[in-house]
C-alpha cells in the first residue's frame, strides 16, 4: 500500500514495527477472566455475552448482539488490536465500533452473508457500498488478528497483517449505522452469529 503523506507513512511504519512506542506501551482491555468494563450492549434479544476459555463470547441476537466498553478510551491517535473469530453462523462475527475524533465508525468483518469487509459508514454509505468495501473468506473457528489505527487524517485497518482499509477522513462524513449506535464509542457486535474476541488492547500512536 502506498501512502500519500510521507510523514504519515513513516509514522505507520514505526507503529507496525513497535519501535516507536514499544511493545510495553499496550494497555489491556480484557483480562481473559471476566467482562470487566465490557457491558452487554442494549440491542435487545439474545443471550448475555460471557467469558469462555479466555475469550468474550457473543451469542447470536435477534439481529445484533454485543458488548460495549464502559471505561476510558482515546478519541484518536491510537492503535486498537484484538483477535476475533466466527464460532457459528454466517454473517459478521466482528462489527468493531471505535472512536474517530468526535464521531465513531465500525469495521465490519464477514457481513452480508459472510464475506464482506469495510467501514460503516463513509458519507452515509455502509460497509457493503462504499470505497472500503471488499470481500474476504473467513474460516469458521479460526482466529484473525485485527488492527485498527486512527489518526487525525485517516483510518487504517488490517487483518492478519494485511491492509484492508486505508481511508482518509478529512472532509468525509464518518458515522455508524443507526442500529449500531448502542455500540458507541467502543464496542464489538455480531449479527445472527456467535463470535468471540480475545487479547483486546490498545496503544497510543506516535505523532507525525
Amino acid at each position: 500500500m502506498r501512502f500519500r503523506n510521507a510523514a504519515y507513512a513513516a509514522t505507520m511504519l514505526l507503529a507496525v514495527s513497535g519501535s516507536a512506542c514499544g511493545d510495553d506501551a499496550w494497555t489491556s482491555l480484557f483480562d481473559g477472566r471476566s467482562l470487566g468494563d465490557w457491558k452487554a450492549t442494549a440491542f435487545g434479544g439474545g443471550e448475555e455475552p460471557t467469558v469462555v476459555d479466555g475469550a468474550i463470547r457473543i451469542p447470536p441476537g435477534a439481529d445484533l448482539n454485543g458488548v460495549t466498553w464502559d471505561g476510558d478510551f482515546p478519541r484518536q491517535g491510537y492503535e486498537l488490536a484484538l483477535e476475533a473469530r466466527r464460532v457459528d453462523g454466517n454473517d459478521f462475527f466482528c462489527g468493531l465500533t471505535f472512536p474517530v475524533g468526535e464521531n465513531c465508525c465500525s469495521l465490519i468483518l464477514g457481513g452480508w452473508g459472510g464475506t464482506i469487509t469495510g467501514l460503516s459508514c463513509i458519507d452515509g454509505r455502509d460497509a457493503g457500498d462504499n470505497e472500503t468495501t471488499d470481500s474476504m473468506t473467513f474460516e469458521k473457528g479460526r482466529w484473525y488478528d485485527v488492527r485498527v489505527r486512527v489518526t487525525s487524517e485517516r483510518i487504517e485497518c488490517l487483518v492478519d497483517g494485511a491492509a484492508i482499509v486505508d481511508q482518509e477522513t478529512s472532509n468525509r462524513r464518518i458515522d455508524v449505522r443507526a442500529e449500531v449506535i448502542p455500540s458507541q464509542p467502543l464496542g464489538i457486535a455480531t449479527y445472527a452469529t456467535t463470535g468471540e474476541a480475545r487479547n483486546l488492547r490498545w496503544r497510543p500512536l506516535p505523532q507525525p
